[in-house]
Order: structure tokens, then C-alpha cells, then sequence
């Protein structure tokens, strides 16, 4: 008799605990088919490692494959296109106000490329600045350049760069840099990264007042950015070249709010400093600009 009733029982609690655990299952999968639909990867690795339901679990081993699968192509196909395809990149476009040489409000316009592969990555980047008022210039200022990086590692490279630069009003017509050296990247997480670099450089300077100069220099440079929140990040760049005669420093403080998934809106402050600039003009030049960026 004891048998009989200890077997009724447990036929009883299997039948009331067979639809619970179907219906935590049930859970349990649509959580999964939720992970999937946002790409959540960390949450599909937690939910494998404790789910223990194999069906489940393969459910998710596949969904990872594909993503393996898609990344690989993708990667591929970046690593056999040509130097013109595969860039991305954004337009900025806006005003700003000049302090030092020059006192002036004025329009600034540019454009930041980038392309990568496993191997390599090319940076372009081209920024000018002008004003006209009354039939006379009183700002024109800008700046090209390309860096090609080879990664040695997924944090140690080599670079080289080109620049062309142009700003009368502190002094030079037009100004060449070639250089090639190192970098690291020191910091390297989704809210934090830095980067430094340096090695030697050439640069020829065009004076506005006529006259030239070429001289080797030494290049150190920094890019630094923190993403404060989902849409507000803080950006530094400093450079310096250091040569006889006279040095170079650049300071690039940004503070961009993204207002859309292609528009942000930037906030900006310059500082060029020439150790000894040409006669008769001051050493510092500042500049804040006020720009919406376009991404594309």
C-alpha cells in the first residue's frame, strides 16, 4: 500500500512540475531569440553556460558560427577590395571664431575618411577655414594630410603620413611633412582609447614674406577619446614637432553630441603655437568652432 501511494505521489508532482519546467524553458528560449535580435553575444554566453538545455545551447553554438561566418566575410572582403573602396567617414561643416593673428568669425568645412583591413588602415583627413569680408581675405588656413598604418599587432603599428598645410596668417604659404614611425595604441576599450606615436619627420616651409625652409624634425603626437555616455564624447589630439629653429604644437579639444545615428553636433578649440613664428606676428593662434558632422 505504502508503495502504491509514495507512486501516486511522485506521478503527481511530475505532472504538476513537467508544465513548469516547459514554461521556463519557453522563457529561457525567448530570451535567447531576444539576445539574437540585439546581437547581445555576452548575454548568449551566460545564458549557454547555465541554461543546460543542449537544445538551447545549440541554438546559440549555431547563431555564433553564422556571426564567425558573416565577420570573416566581411573581413575578406575588406582585406581583397581596392585602395578606392570600402572607406567610411563623415563631413563636418560650421562656423568659428579666431583669436590671436586674426580676430574673425568665419566658415570652416572638412572631411574624415578611414579605411581598414586586418593588416592595414588609411586615415585621410582635409580641414580649411576662410573668411572674406569687404572684398579682403583675413583668414585662409587648412590642412591635408593621409596616414597609412600597418598593424604589427592589434595594438602595436607602424605609420607614415603626408600633409600639406596653408595658413597665411601665421606666416607660411604652405608647409610639406613627410614622416614615418610607431605607434601604440595605450587604451584600447568602447569607452576609453589612446594612442600615441612618433618618429622622425621632414618638413619645408614656404614663407608668405618669400623664402623657404627645410629642416628634420621629430614628430610625437597623441589622440585621446573617452566616451562620457551613449551619446556625448570628449576627443584630444596634441601634437609637436620638435626642430631647429622653431617648434610646432597643436592642441584639438572636441566635445561632440550625437543627435542622430548620422548627425553630431561639435564643439572644438585650436591651439597652433609657433616657437619663433615669422617677424611681426604673434606666437599663438587660437580658434573655436561651432560644426555639425555628417557621417556617411
Amino acid at each position: 500500500m505504502k508503495t502504491k501511494i509514495a507512486t501516486l505521489l511522485l506521478s503527481g508532482v511530475c505532472l504538476v512540475s513537467f508544465p513548469v519546467y516547459a514554461q521556463e524553458q519557453q522563457s529561457i528560449e525567448s530570451i535567447v531569440d531576444a539576445a539574437i535580435a540585439s546581437g547581445d553575444t555576452e548575454a548568449l554566453d551566460a545564458i549557454s553556460k547555465y541554461a543546460g538545455d543542449p537544445r538551447i545551447a545549440a541554438k546559440i553554438e549555431a547563431y555564433k558560427a553564422y556571426v564567425a561566418a558573416k565577420e570573416a566575410a566581411a573581413l575578406a572582403e575588406k582585406n581583397e577590395a581596392g585602395f578606392f573602396a570600402n572607406w567610411e567617414g563623415s563631413g563636418e561643416l560650421g562656423a568659428f571664431q579666431s583669436g590671436g593673428n586674426t580676430t574673425s568669425v568665419g566658415v570652416t568645412a572638412g572631411i574624415a575618411l578611414t579605411k581598414e583591413s586586418e593588416r592595414w588602415r588609411f586615415k585621410f583627413r582635409a580641414l580649411a577655414d576662410y573668411q572674406r569680408t569687404n572684398s579682403t581675405t583675413v583668414r585662409e588656413q587648412g590642412v591635408v594630410s593621409l596616414e597609412p598604418n600597418y598593424k604589427f599587432s592589434d595594438r602595436f603599428y607602424g605609420y607614415g603620413l603626408a600633409q600639406y598645410e596653408r595658413d597665411r596668417f601665421q606666416g607660411f604659404s604652405s608647409r610639406y611633412t613627410l614622416s614615418g614611425g610607431l605607434g601604440y595604441q595605450v587604451i584600447k576599450s568602447d569607452a576609453m582609447q589612446l594612442d600615441v606615436k612618433a618618429g622622425p619627420a621632414w618638413r619645408k616651409t614656404n614663407f608668405v614674406g618669400g623664402g623657404s625652409d627645410s629642416s628634420v624634425a621629430a614628430l610625437a603626437a597623441a589622440n585621446y577619446a573617452l566616451k562620457i555616455s551613449p551619446a556625448i564624447t570628449f576627443n584630444q589630439d596634441l601634437s609637436a614637432y620638435i626642430q631647429s629653429g622653431n617648434n610646432s604644437y597643436n592642441s584639438l579639444s572636441a566635445l561632440n553630441a550625437k543627435l542622430s545615428d548620422k548627425l553630431t553636433a561639435r564643439l572644438s578649440y585650436q591651439i597652433d603655437h609657433e616657437t619663433n613664428p615669422p617677424l611681426g606676428l604673434k606666437k599663438t593662434d587660437t580658434l573655436s568652432r561651432a560644426t555639425l558632422i555628417f557621417g556617411f
